[in-house]
């Protein structure tokens, strides 16, 4: 064997040898940093989930959620049953927060039976309950969760986006936008309705809670179409549930 080809096998096994070392740092990066994802992806659940039903530190404008120091203490003290709804099947979970809303969504199109995590918390002597959505906007997924009493009267709500327009979509997830929803009705004549985003809809103080309607986020038209979709089909589902309340 010629050194010329001795040289082309060395370069070819250093380079091998390199991706394969490469191949292995990456792999333990994500693997020692995969407990940190998770656990910020709790605390960022758990956050939302008490922001929904009025446990924050908000001031009069500003959305800010229970302290990540604070908040598996809060979640705690205020969530107190989480449960997994499966058809006819309602059963506790204390994990149920963890339950992956995209997979569940992606199960039910081939035909498979939905997980619905709920959670049932207690403040100052009200019962809440707490679902999780998630839907579509103009660009890419939306998502929330909404805090209702038994009669599906909604008590808080909390959305984000990832990939909403600044100043338009985006702004589904600022106060102006998320307080409308507080007091809204989504039944009508013992039928669920959801709530729409609706443009023009003659109430902009949003004074009547009666008419399934908030008003729209101006120039985010897509946007808004798309919470009150992502409301209507998920929340719907939860409908028989709350029926054994009442």
């Amino acid at each position: 064997m010629s050194k010329k080809t001795d040289s082309n096998v060395y370069t070819v096994l250093f380079a091998v040898g390199m991706v394969l070392v490469v191949g292995a740092l990456l792999a333990f990066t994500a693997s020692s940093l995969r407990p940190t994802i998770d656990g910020n992806k709790r605390i960022e659940k758990q956050q939302n989930i008490l922001y929904a039903m009025g446990v924050n530190e908000n001031d009069e404008t500003s959305v800010i959620f229970v302290s990540k120091d604070k908040v598996a203490d809060e979640f705690a003290k205020y969530i107190k049953k989480q449960i997994v709804i499966e058809g006819d099947k309602v059963t506790e979970d204390d994990k149920a927060y963890l339950i992956d809303v995209k997979k569940q969504q992606t199960a039910a199109k081939e035909g498979k039976v939905r997980k619905l995590p709920l959670f049932i918390g207690e403040k100052e002597g009200k019962t809440f309950y707490i679902a999780p959505i998630r839907g579509k906007g103009l660009w890419d997924a939306i998502w929330g969760y909404v805090a209702m009493d038994k009669n599906m009267v909604v008590q808080g709500v909390f959305f984000d986006h990832k990939g909403e327009t600044p100043g338009l979509g985006a702004n589904i997830k600022q106060r102006f936008f998320m307080d409308d929803f507080a007091g809204e009705n989504m039944m009508s004549n013992g039928e669920f309705k959801g709530i729409s985003v609706a443009k023009g809809n003659g109430d902009p103080k949003n004074e009547d809670k009666n008419d399934n309607e908030v008003d729209a986020i101006a120039g985010a038209t897509i946007t808004g179409n798309g919470v009150s979709a992502m409301i209507k089909s998920e929340l719907v589902q939860y409908v028989p549930y709350f029926k054994t309340l009442n």
